[in-house]
């Protein structure tokens, strides 16, 4: 089959429905890939805030979760007695007792003056620490022991043993067999001056 001029008027109607659904097809191809990218534009900046919401929610579990540890060890600290003014009377009529319970030879402490401690700046708490020498004599190195470890059990402040030179003594008539020099720091935590309650 030839097509003629004639044919033409005929086929225009066709031809220009052809033209106008491929132009309406090319709209929505278009159209439908536009959307496509905003929808994927918008998927990406959803995905990226919510993980940023986790992220931060995370942050807030892991220091909630460090906050409730360090309250605590804070409320442990206050148990104990080591929060608050240092109570030197308590601590040597707890020397004696110990002493006595564990018949300990020869006795002796001599506490320092109370110092501050490094304390970091803008800290609500600050540190300070007394120095307390110890002096004893010893059957067996045990002993020694013993009195360190009812120390750190019993004592109202933080026990930090700086130094012990434990040494043996000369055979006489004496019932102890070693002599112990001990220097401890018994350390306090208070409220910084500055610090707002």
């Amino acid at each position: 089959m030839k097509l003629t001029t004639a044919d033409v008027p005929q086929l225009q109607l066709s031809l220009a429905a052809t033209l106008l659904m491929v132009a309406l097809g090319a709209v929505s191809v278009h159209l439908s890939l536009s959307s496509t990218r905003a929808a994927k534009t918008a998927q990406t900046a959803a995905q990226k805030e919510r993980d940023e919401i986790d992220g931060k929610l995370r942050r807030v579990r892991s220091e909630e979760a460090e906050i409730k540890q360090k309250s605590a060890e804070f409320a442990n600290l206050q148990a104990r007695g080591v929060v608050g003014e240092e109570q030197r009377l308590e601590w040597v009529e707890l020397l004696k007792a110990i002493g006595e319970r564990h018949r300990l030879l020869d006795l002796h402490y001599e506490i320092a003056p109370q110092r501050a401690l490094d304390t970091a700046p803008g800290s609500a708490y600050a540190f300070y620490a007394s120095t307390m020498k110890v002096q004893l004599g010893l059957l067996h190195e045990e002993d020694l022991t013993r009195l360190l470890d009812d120390l750190r059990q019993y004592a109202r402040a933080l026990i930090q043993v700086r130094s012990c030179k434990v040494w043996r003594l000369p055979r006489d008539d004496r019932t102890a067999q070693l002599q112990a020099d001990c220097l401890i720091d018994w350390i306090t935590v208070r409220a910084s001056a500055g610090a707002k309650r």
